[in-house]
């Protein structure tokens, strides 16, 4: 160790001692160069505009830097996790993932319009989720409903059908009334209105994408916000507004063993009691 240390000042000794001669070598070479440089104009225009070219694309990297600063000190503020986009496969295959991890054994809540290809199609992102979870809370279009009409007719697709689109509604009705036939754990809504946001709560995680007119859901970008202390996180409020849905007492719960539509009070009282029957029309009731 004793060794070590007297290496270590001999050699910084040595640099020091040098550090005259260097200087004087390179001041040498420079003025050499410089008067090369000093006699090419052509040289010397040429070093301006490099360092002018330097200068500008420093410049703008700060400048752009510290606007995606403030973007993301801005989203963060939100609450916004990220906002993945699904083009390409592998992308595709991460999001679900994704989905999965942040899903199984705990609780989610969805609002969506038909459901089939969120969670009934085995390549849906939450197909594994759903029959994973701790608890499903989930809304749905009524088929019947006049809401289901308009979002069909408003998507510019030979394909998609007023009846095409109840027929997948029926589909994701049934699948879940033989989910929670073995699991007990699933909860049901159907309302009438044209759907407004498709959100899906994964624990501490809320993904939301707009059902805009005339255009398929899944073209559209899809934002995910996370649970924070943050009160001006986006979090809280796409939360409530789930709640504010499920608690709506003109929005019944269908009773998977009875086949009824279920009407409650805000207070979970029960009101009143409606056939459904996913073969025909919704005709009459019962209290």
């Amino acid at each position: 160790m004793f060794l070590y240390h007297i290496v270590i000042v001999v050699l910084s000794a040595a640099i020091a001692l040098s550090l005259p001669y260097i200087a004087g070598s390179i001041a040498q070479k420079f003025l050499i160069y410089w008067s090369f440089v000093g006699n090419e104009k052509i040289f010397l225009v040429s070093i301006e505009i490099a360092c002018a070219v330097l200068l500008i694309f420093f410049f703008n990297y700060i400048g752009r830097s510290w606007r995606d600063r403030k973007l993301s000190n801005a989203a963060k503020s939100a609450g916004l996790s990220f906002a993945p986009s699904r083009k390409g496969l592998f992308t595709q295959k991460r999001i679900k993932r994704l989905k999965e991890k942040q899903g199984i054994a705990r609780d989610i809540m969805i609002i969506g319009s038909t459901g089939f290809r969120t969670f009934v199609d085995p390549k849906g992102d939450l197909h594994n989720v759903i029959q994973n979870c701790r608890e499903a809370k989930i809304m749905l279009l009524n088929p019947y409903s006049e809401g289901a009409s308009i979002r069909a007719s408003s998507i510019p697709e030979p394909d998609i059908t007023t009846d095409h689109f109840q027929e997948q509604i029926k589909k994701s009705i049934d699948f879940l009334k033989g989910l929670n036939g073995v699991r007990r754990n699933v909860k049901m809504k159907l309302y009438n209105d044209a759907p407004f946001l498709k959100l899906t709560i994964l624990g501490d995680y809320i993904w939301v994408q707009h059902y805009h007119a005339g255009l398929d859901v899944q073209v559209m970008p899809e934002y995910v916000f996370k649970h924070n202390q943050n009160s001006s996180g986006f979090y809280a409020p796409f939360y409530q507004y789930f709640l504010s849905r499920w608690n709506d007492p003109e929005i019944p719960e269908y009773d998977f063993d009875t086949e009824e539509l279920v009407y409650r009070d805000k207070t979970g009282n029960e009101i009143k009691r409606e056939e459904f029957n996913l073969t025909c029309d919704n005709n009459g009731g019962k209290d």
